[in-house]
């Protein structure tokens, strides 16, 4: 997937407790917008999510997806977690990953993603989807570890 599109936010949170809010897949349904369910499938020997199954529901998009997960950090919680598609009814192709870095007030995550539909879309089309989304996350992801 060659066009990926990414944003970036500061949260007023140690990488550690943002990490904790990302790897919290049981909670999800309680913080974000769209997702309805989210359940671990797989857990590595160290107990983080290799595959997550979600129910989404973003108005005009419902879907059934899961993703496997790639989990690269350090103890202070500053690093990366990486997602792509294993399997979904709408979706096509999804890539994603957050980017943990320390920050002068807290911590800058670094969202990028890269989502196909399996019905014809325009790439500009696509693009502003994919920038909503991101937007929209990143908001979330901030009110919960700031909250």
């Amino acid at each position: 997937m060659a066009d990926r599109t990414e944003s970036s936010i500061v949260v007023d949170a140690p990488p550690g407790d943002v990490l904790d809010v990302i790897a919290d897949f049981d909670a999800y349904p309680e913080w974000t917008g769209a997702v309805r369910q989210a359940e671990v499938l797989e857990e590595d020997e160290d107990g983080w999510a290799r595959s997550v199954r979600f129910v989404l529901d973003a108005g005009a998009v419902r879907d059934t997806y899961t993703l496997a997960y790639t989990w690269d950090f350090a103890e202070d919680g500053t690093g990366s977690v990486s997602w792509t598609l294993v399997e979904a009814g709408m979706l096509k192709a999804m890539d994603g990953s957050y980017r943990l870095r320390n920050a002068t007030a807290g911590t800058e995550v670094t969202y990028t993603l890269s989502v196909e539909v399996k019905m014809p879309m325009l790439g500009m089309l696509r693009r502003k989807a994919e920038k909503t989304i991101i937007d929209t996350a990143l908001k979330e992801l901030k009110k919960r570890a700031e909250g």
